[in-house]
């Protein structure tokens, strides 16, 4: 089986996981910290802004099953796409939207899809979401791995905001 990775940032990584896990052809959903200059950064020195990290996923699929441009497809229906300053309730540079390629074909994917968006019409602010080459990926700590299996009333907390979002704007512009 082939298996390549994906890796998106989108707001706090704990809403990130559960809709890329739910789909078929996902191997693994990691939620870690990327972007950054300190090696094997903390979730405590990723909060501090010290650190240049950004909270994000990392995905693992069998683009046999899933495509990447599927993936990004999934991605865009998770954020808002016109804000640089973090998402939803999550402010500061550690909660940014950014798309990380790991290669040419899914920068020249991404780059696509964001035009796409863009010329829909969908969104009257610009679509200002950062596609940068990815770097390093740090796994997060244990307790913050499937969070939304081992705690989903927290995880429905720390969700509620952006799924507000998701049901008013994706599902009523469809």
């Amino acid at each position: 089986m082939g298996k390549e990775t994906a890796i998106f940032a989108g707001g706090c990584f704990w809403c990130m996981i559960e809709p890329f896990d739910q789909q078929p052809g996902i191997i693994s959903v990691t939620s870690g910290y990327t972007g950054g200059h300190k090696e094997n950064p903390t979730y405590e020195e990723v909060c501090s802004h010290t650190t240049g990290h950004t909270e994000a996923i990392e995905i693992v699929f069998d683009p046999q099953v899933i495509s990447y441009k599927e993936l990004v497809e999934i991605y865009w229906r998770q954020t808002d796409p016109t804000d640089a300053f973090g998402q939803f309730h999550d402010r500061g540079d550690s909660y940014r939207a950014v798309i990380f390629y790991q290669n040419e074909e899914q920068q020249a994917i991404a780059e696509a899809s964001k035009q796409a968006l863009a010329d829909s019409g969908k969104f009257d602010d610009p679509i200002v979401t950062a596609i940068e080459g990815a770097k390093v990926f740090y796994p997060a700590e244990e307790y913050h791995q499937g969070f939304y299996r081992k705690n989903p009333t927290r995880f429905k907390q720390a969700h509620h905001t952006r799924q507000m979002f998701i049901d008013a704007y994706w599902e009523e512009t469809e």
